[in-house]
């Protein structure tokens, strides 16, 4: 009988219960000492996903990138965490050039630039004649970039001044034909934006006599394939030397870092005494209200954790962001239905969208699944919002945008004293 009890599997159901709850403090330690398997409510071995060294189901290992176990017996997680160094990418002495010329909206490169890099290295990567090629980042007025190298430039020119200030698409396409007759480049790659890309690759193809590839979303080196008629149509065609790319045209570069060295251009003096027939005088003051959800790339959204909805709508005054909500406040009462983000609202594709007192429901999260950056503010650390956002505030909302008003006025203040002393 002592023998037939031995052989019995006992549960423990405390520990499983810890095993499934990821945020428990006892999770770590009740995972290393079971391995990669645990046994669910109905006594089935679960396995572990998240365990370093699993194999999923499409065979790929997970590799502890962030160097988070010490040594090989144990699973313990090292109290400092290493920085993984990517492999670097070198090109020495290249025989040819990829031209990409980002939108660089706000300074800083947008995931669309990224996946037109990542476009450019798959080009070089398919060219039958050589693949010792530069891929080659143009970028014009002020940069505030800081991650060049992880989205895959290895040459880089930066042409600044108060000639590529702004809306300046006469003086940047003199440029681009510079660059073109000194570098000869095999292809040059737009982002097909209305951020300014469009318009320049457009400019280019007139003057070099070229004939572009517009909405292009599957290319190769051989043909690319372009949307039509209202996105109804593919259009099959050679690639050519000038393509305006889609969003999500190409992977963006994740596992590899290059060198970012700079690239000359001869003759620059010249673009000081181009005699320029536009004019740009700034941006007109819009109602950030007045622009679409659709549209809108800064969204403050509000959900069922904000009481108080005055300095809701201040705050998003303050901040100049379009306002937002979930479908609980808009079922509530707090705000119209156009206000409404999500499957059921709007699918939005904010540059920032910044989610106060959101939970973060199925719905609400595949209506911000293309927005860039997220910020979160919640009491509820274990919410889905709060896990899927880049930068996280548990703290209660109202406190939060006091305080996130009072430094925005602040800078404001600020701003406006730096504008009184130039001009005195």
């Amino acid at each position: 009988m002592s023998e037939l009890s031995s052989n019995l599997i006992r549960r423990d159901p405390r520990a499983e219960w810890i095993a499934r709850n990821r945020l428990h403090p006892l999770h770590d330690s009740i995972m290393a000492a079971s391995g990669a398997e645990v046994r669910g409510p109905s006594g089935l071995i679960r396995k572990n996903p998240h365990i370093v060294g699993f194999i999923g189901p499409n065979g790929i290992k997970r590799i502890d990138r962030a160097n988070t176990t010490s040594g090989i017996g144990n699973k313990k997680r090292s109290s400092v965490i290493q920085e993984v160094v990517l492999p670097l990418h070198q090109v020495v002495n290249p025989e040819g050039y990829i031209f990409v010329v980002p939108d660089m909206v706000g300074g800083r490169l947008t995931t669309h630039d990224k996946d037109v890099l990542g476009l450019a290295h798959k080009l070089i990567k398919e060219q039958s004649d050589t693949q010792n090629m530069a891929v080659v980042a143009v970028c014009f007025g002020e940069s505030k970039e800081t991650q060049f190298e992880l989205a895959g430039v290895d040459r880089l020119i930066h042409l600044s001044g108060s000639q590529f200030d702004g809306f300046t698409p006469e003086a940047r396409l003199t440029a681009l034909q510079q660059i073109n007759n000194q570098y000869q480049p095999k292809h040059w790659l737009f982002p097909d934006s209305i951020n300014g890309g469009t318009d320049l690759a457009s400019r280019l193809a007139a003057r070099l006599g070229e004939r572009a590839a517009a909405q292009a979303w599957q290319v190769s080196a051989i043909q690319t394939v372009c949307r039509g008629a209202s996105g109804s149509v593919d259009i099959v065609r050679e690639t050519p030397k000038i393509l305006m790319l889609l969003e999500e045209c190409g992977d963006a570069i994740d596992e590899t870092r290059h060198e970012v060295l700079p690239l000359s251009v001869d003759d620059m003096g010249l673009l000081e005494k181009i005699d320029t027939r536009l004019i740009d005088k700034g941006l007109m003051a819009v109602d950030p209200n007045e622009v679409p959800l659709a549209e809108a790339e800064f969204i403050l959204s509000a959900g069922n954790g904000i009481h108080n909805w005055d300095q809701f709508h201040e705050c998003a005054k303050e901040l100049g962001a379009t306002e937002g909500a979930s479908r609980v406040a808009v079922d509530d009462g707090f705000m119209p239905r156009a206000r409404q983000v999500g499957a059921s609202g709007t699918w939005v594709t904010a540059r920032v969208y910044l989610a106060v007192g959101i939970s973060g429901a199925i719905q609400h999260m595949q209506g911000i699944g293309q927005c860039e950056k997220i910020v979160a503010i919640n009491t509820d650390a274990g919410c889905d919002m709060i896990k899927r956002a880049d930068l996280a505030i548990v703290e209660d909302s109202e406190e939060v945008l006091a305080e996130l008003i009072r430094l925005v006025k602040q800078h404001n203040l600020f701003k406006e004293q730096e504008e009184k002393d130039d001009a005195a």
